[in-house]
């Protein structure tokens, strides 16, 4: 059964890698980035049929000329050198250093040893997505990070205690999966 069923994970692969080919390109992305105005029509009739659009790619036109106007590229050592910056740079490097360190690694490379553990990690990761997804109109990033990241810490220590108990109690070991797939929703949610 289970070669059957990571097997159904790459039949979608395979729909969207014989399909991809007869989508048309993003009209946005033919004329802001290609600067290519016909590819840009040929698009937007071939994804909306005939007729006068004239006023999409007015918007787009708008669209690429606040672009232009609103960002500069910099280089690394302009943004490390720009006080402006500065904050969001910290930020930024304290949200991808948590995400190395939480532990999410060693349970994504455990997964793969026990197979109904990998199944119930993957609905796991589906459940959180969903509810990611639903929560954060209403509670905001913010929010969901420092709820995701203090219950994935309630969690591991909660682990640990699971795992050194484990041997006293026979039912222990199944309190451990349950943690796991918790931590994985956590994840999901939060960071």
């Amino acid at each position: 059964l289970w070669p059957w069923l990571l097997a159904s994970s790459g039949l979608s692969a395979l729909v969207q890698l014989v399909t991809l080919p007869f989508f048309p390109d993003s009209p946005s992305y033919l004329l802001i980035q290609k600067g290519n105005e016909e590819a840009c029509r040929k698009a937007i009739r071939k994804l909306w049929g005939e007729g006068d659009h004239q006023a999409e790619i007015d918007d787009i036109m708008k669209e690429k000329a606040a672009a232009m106007r609103s960002t500069k590229a910099l280089r690394v050592l302009e943004v490390l050198k720009e006080r402006s910056l500065r904050w969001q740079l910290y930020i930024l490097m304290t949200l991808m250093t948590t995400l190395q360190l939480c532990g999410i690694n060693a349970v994504e490379f455990e997964e793969y040893l026990i197979p109904y553990v990998s199944l119930g990690i993957g609905l796991c990761e589906w459940l959180s997505s969903i509810l990611c997804s639903t929560l954060i109109d209403r509670f905001g990033r913010k929010v969901l990070l420092l709820g995701g990241y203090t219950l994935m810490c309630s969690v591991l220590a909660l682990l640990t205690m699971t795992l050194s108990l484990q041997h006293q109690f026979f039912w222990m070991h199944y309190f451990s999966v349950i943690l796991i797939f918790l931590f994985v929703i956590f994840y999901g949610i939060g960071p």
